[in-house]
């Protein structure tokens, strides 16, 4: 049996990769690219410093920079009906997951038309919009090297995920010293939803061989590292390790699948509007738990591959260190329980089985070696808030 494996075109990755930009738009035949960004990376001077590597090399970049954290339909309008007015040749998107995210649709919308429900997975968008060249400046989302964008329907409070080419980048630049300035709680964030992808591709039964070596890959780097990374920022190993970690871990899940964590992390968003990767961060330990007897072998691995269990351990041991790791990791990066974060109970519980439905929905949750019922799925959704009784402090 055979697997479509799904690249960019071309990678630059390393420190002051930014400064290939011009060669790669030459390569690309890009002559008038729109930069999509946000008001953080203007205010960072990043976007200042793209537009002035550019400028060096005779090319004018305009800037699109009202993208917004977790992207909804309304927030990227302005962006389709500016490419829409201009004749951009492509789209350089700058910053996080969210910015990478918006300048999908973005590509799609503006030449295609139409809503952002119109592209909701199953429907495969192969369509070939304006080509992206994707500059990630948080270690995490690996949306530079994905098929997939998740934009939010505002009418219905439902993040929509979308799959197809049309929605990978064509070039990926990955310079870690564009996380450098990142603070600990989005390098948490960040850093453990990677570590998801990574675990969830290894886990699931879309996994190949080419997805299972990408996934260890990532694990590798993203276990002795996070914890560096989010104490002492300026650490320049640990952040080109968190770097490429989360770019071989986007790799591992476009080329395989997420699978029950993602499910039903996109719904807490929507509502609660906590940003993806500490939804990811508040439900991974749960739903490793949940799934491990289901494939036991297969987590055992993630857990040696996180150097968390050596290979002298048995697989229920290594089990048992990976549950205890990921706990662990959640009281020393200070994940926020949901009662810290602001949710409140009764709110929680009167859209329980609406987040249910939607995490059905995605598809993700039948990546999971072990597929909840409605039951066992609103049991562990309200596991998350009774742990939200215990004291993580």
């Amino acid at each position: 049996m055979s697997h479509s494996i799904l690249l960019p075109r071309t990678m630059e990755i390393g420190r002051d990769a930014c400064k290939k930009l011009p060669a790669i738009l030459a390569s690309l035949g890009v002559k008038k690219p729109l930069i999509i960004t946000d008001e953080m990376m203007v205010k960072l001077g990043y976007v200042d410093n793209v537009q002035a590597i550019l400028k060096e090399a005779q090319i004018n970049a305009d800037v699109f920079s009202d993208t917004v954290p977790e992207p909804t339909e309304g927030s990227i309008k302005a962006g389709v009906s500016q490419v829409k007015s201009q004749d951009y040749d492509g789209l350089i998107a700058l910053g996080g997951g969210s910015p990478i995210d918006s300048a999908k649709a973005i590509s799609i919308l503006g030449k295609f038309d139409g809503v952002m429900r119109d592209y909701k997975f199953p429907r495969q968008v192969d369509e070939t919009g304006l080509p992206i060249i994707a500059i990630p400046t948080t270690a995490g989302t690996g949306s530079e090297v994905t098929r997939f964008t998740i934009i939010t329907d505002d009418d219905n409070n439902e993040k929509l995920l979308c799959v197809g080419m049309g929605f990978m980048p064509i070039a990926a630049v990955i310079d870690y010293s564009l996380t450098l300035s990142v603070p600990p709680r989005t390098t948490a964030d960040t850093g453990i939803d990677a570590m998801t992808h990574a675990i969830e591709a290894y886990i699931s039964p879309k996994r190949n061989t080419y997805s299972d070596q990408q996934a260890l890959a990532a694990l590798r780097l993203i276990g002795p590292n996070i914890k560096t990374a989010y104490h002492d920022g300026k650490d320049e190993a640990a952040r080109e390790a968190m770097m490429l970690g989360s770019t071989l871990a986007g790799i591992a899940f476009c080329n395989s699948s997420v699978a029950l964590v993602h499910g039903m992390s996109r719904p807490i968003g929507a509502f609660f509007h906590v940003p993806h990767g500490l939804s990811n961060a508040m439900l991974l330990p749960t739903i490793t738990e949940f799934g491990i007897s289901s494939a036991p072998d297969r987590y055992a691995d993630c857990a040696r591959a996180l150097g968390v269990a050596n290979s002298a351990d048995t697989d229920d041991e290594a089990n048992v260190r990976l549950i205890d790791f990921l706990k662990n990791l959640n009281k020393e990066l200070h994940v926020p329980t949901l009662t810290e974060f602001g949710v409140q109970r009764a709110d929680f519980d009167k859209l329980v089985n609406t987040m249910c439905e939607q995490a059905f929905a995605s598809g993700s949750p039948n990546n999971n070696p072990r597929i909840p019922s409605l039951e066992e799925m609103t049991q562990l959704y309200t596991m998350l808030w009774d742990d939200s009784s215990t004291d993580h402090s």
